[in-house]
């Protein structure tokens, strides 16, 4: 039978924890034979937390040694800057030196990044942290808009429930999507979800602007129903155009017309979420014209549809 190992290391996410558990549980054969056989693996007992004031203890018959029986090791979430045990970094390594299928939940990416396992891979973690994740371990392409990254032999998933599409994949993978599915239904989830990560992060007003394109970031903002040319735009800060790229490129590391198609977005989701204004209409006040040219840049930059986002967020 499959051993799956939850590599529990103290101040572990309680939610994040029971995923693989509970998840895996409910992948079984047409007769009802488990395929997965899923071990807690913790030294000794381990502060779990459902929230910052209400810690408690999970022991286990299990302890970190396990995790070198196990086929595949799954770290859940702990805090961004809790920094793993020696031995459970070490004990992690081998599992992936000899092999073993190597995923995290959420903050586990910080574990699996600080053992070396995410050095040249593609990876995400809950988008509040992908920032942090990024600076800390330079050489991780982060990817903070998906819910999960397969990279072969090691994977990882964004924040807490995306544990559960990740789980649910690796099903997939290894024993079909009817599996999945089952278990899916079990948990009253989709198989797979629509959209990625990049529709839950959360948008703030941009403050005002200490650089010296700031004035003409907030007349950007205010034109955003409007058509605006890369001419009208240095018009607007008295630069010549290729002055104007070189200074957006130094103060928002993108092209003045990125940056507005990104604002655009922003805008939509907004009006998406507090009004009824038609899709088309959406369109308009947002300066993209049409229902096609403003689906075409929020799926690209969302990772879901105008129409699906509104029946998410709407409030």
């Amino acid at each position: 039978m499959h051993v799956v190992a939850v590599l529990t290391l103290d101040g572990v996410s309680a939610l994040d924890l029971s995923i693989p558990c509970q998840v895996f549980a409910l992948a079984t054969g047409p007769d009802g034979s488990p395929f997965y056989d899923v071990r807690v693996c913790a030294d000794r007992s381990v502060t779990a937390t459902a929230g910052p004031s209400q810690p408690f203890r999970v022991s286990s018959e299990y302890g970190w040694d396990d995790v070198r029986a196990a086929d595949t090791v799954i770290v859940p979430g702990v805090p961004a800057d809790h920094v793993p045990h020696p031995r459970a970094v070490r004990v992690l390594r081998d599992a992936a030196a000899r092999g073993a299928r190597i995923a995290s939940i959420c903050t586990g990416a910080f574990v699996l990044a600080h053992a070396g396992l995410l050095e040249g891979r593609r990876a995400t973690t809950h988008w509040r942290f992908a920032d942090e994740l990024a600076e800390r371990y330079p050489r991780t392409d982060v990817d903070p808009s998906v819910l999960y990254v397969d990279e072969g032999q090691v994977l990882t998933s964004a924040g807490i429930a995306a544990g559960l599409d990740l789980c649910l994949h690796m099903i997939r993978v290894d024993h079909g999507a009817a599996v999945a599915a089952r278990a899916a239904r079990m948990l009253v989830m989709p198989p797979q979800r629509t959209g990625g990560q990049a529709q839950f992060i959360e948008y703030r007003t941009p403050r005002e602007d200490a650089s010296d394109l700031g004035p003409t970031l907030q007349w950007m903002r205010g034109k955003l129903s409007e058509p605006l040319s890369v001419a009208d735009i240095a018009a607007h800060a008295m630069m010549s155009r290729r002055s104007l790229a070189r200074h957006f490129r130094a103060q928002t590391g993108t092209t003045p017309l990125r940056w507005l198609v990104v604002q655009r977005v922003q805008r939509a989701r907004e009006l998406l979420e507090t009004t009824s204004l038609p899709l088309t209409r959406v369109a308009e006040a947002t300066g993209f014209g049409s229902l096609e040219t403003l689906r075409h840049h929020f799926t690209r930059q969302v990772g879901t549809t105008p129409s699906a986002y509104r029946a998410a967020f709407r409030a």
